[in-house]
């Protein structure tokens, strides 16, 4: 398949620039692809399309304040992305300037904070930072929430909250995962007391979720790297909503790529490290039995995930008409819960 099989029209005024008032009024659009049949609805009538005994996997990654402002030592602006940290110090950015720096360059943040170049890797600079805190911590006192390109505006400190998930708790993501961001303390009680559980993965999403994709031929493409851990309690609460006939929902492609990296030969096992999972169609999924995700960018591995999921031409057939009903795209924006065309993954747990 080609990079172009996955384009679509649209309108620029749908990619929604900020936040709703309210976490769950977002709309959500239902598909089924057995039926090929979509559903206008709204997200907070979640709880009533799901049942007892499904088990909802959130992504519990915290977003870092990732975006730096500094000078190289010739005076010219440098704009710091961090694309994911690499040890205490340490980061692979991606850099914003119009010269790129040579290896044992130095950049001075506005404290005074040296952050030198350590090398290439690929598109993204590795950069040492020469300082007595940790690099999460000077991100906290210096940085910007790295809200996604498409989002044209200056982040604010609505979106110090909004472009956080209420159960965000391991920090290392440069970016949210948005499908996440329409739950709120009020809808999780709901799913709870209706009897759905809930688990968490963590994957640390990259700036390079964002990174336009290149090549044409999908076998072409290599993928960014990402951490991940699937702990062992995860493991066993798939295993007893298997047990109970429970469907496993999968919240974001983020949770489906953690899952889908941890299962070898149709068996999840725990698992902490990094992936480069490329997911679309002829792709055979084995961890999830739904997706709730939001819409995704035109031609973007992501949208290829979910064709991969239910079927190319009913994504497609999905997403126009999503923009004939003026849904609001992209991470601020609605949301899609996705049946498969199989509902079975006859997925094996392994303890370890």
């Amino acid at each position: 398949m080609k990079k172009s099989d996955f384009k679509f029209e649209l309108p620029p005024e749908l990619i929604a620039q900020e936040p709703l008032a309210e976490r769950s009024a977002s709309r959500l659009l239902l598909l089924d692809a057995a039926s090929a049949s979509m559903q206008d609805r709204q997200f907070r009538e979640l709880p009533e399309l799901l049942r007892a005994g499904d088990l909802l996997v959130f992504n519990d990654t915290r977003v870092l304040p990732a975006r730096l402002f500094g000078r190289k030592q010739s005076g010219g602006a440098v704009e710091i992305l961090i694309e994911r940290l690499t040890a205490a110090h340490e980061a692979t950015v991606q850099l914003g300037v119009s010269k790129k720096p040579k290896v044992g360059a130095a950049i001075e943040l506005a404290d005074g904070t040296l952050a030198r170049v350590l090398g290439r890797d690929g598109e993204f600079f590795r950069l040492h930072f020469e300082s007595a805190e940790s690099l999460e911590h000077l991100l906290l006192r210096l940085g910007r929430m790295p809200l996604p390109p498409y989002i044209e505006r200056t982040p604010d400190a609505i979106d110090m909250e909004r472009y956080q998930t209420v159960f965000a708790r391991e920090p290392g993501a440069v970016a949210a995962p948005t499908a996440g961001l329409h739950f709120d303390a009020a809808l999780l009680d709901r799913l709870a007391e209706r009897g759905i559980e809930s688990a968490h993965v963590t994957l640390h999403v990259g700036a390079g979720t964002f990174q336009p994709m290149r090549a044409e031929k999908l076998e072409d493409h290599t993928m960014h790297r990402e951490w991940l851990n699937v702990g062992a309690e995860l493991v066993e609460k798939i295993r007893h909503a298997r047990g109970r006939g429970g469907r496993v929902i999968a919240v974001g492609t983020t949770v489906v790529r953690a899952l889908e990296s941890a299962t070898r030969d149709g068996v999840l096992s725990p698992f902490a490290g990094e992936t480069q999972i490329f997911i679309f169609p002829g792709y055979r999924f084995t961890s999830i039995d739904g997706l709730l995700t939001n819409f995704h960018l035109p031609e973007s591995t992501l949208l290829m995930l979910v064709s991969a999921l239910a079927g190319t031409e009913f994504i497609l057939d999905a997403y126009r008409h999503a923009v004939k009903q003026r849904y609001r795209f992209f991470s601020y924006g609605d949301a899609m819960l996705i049946w498969p065309k199989s509902r079975e993954s006859g997925i094996g747990i392994r303890d370890s």
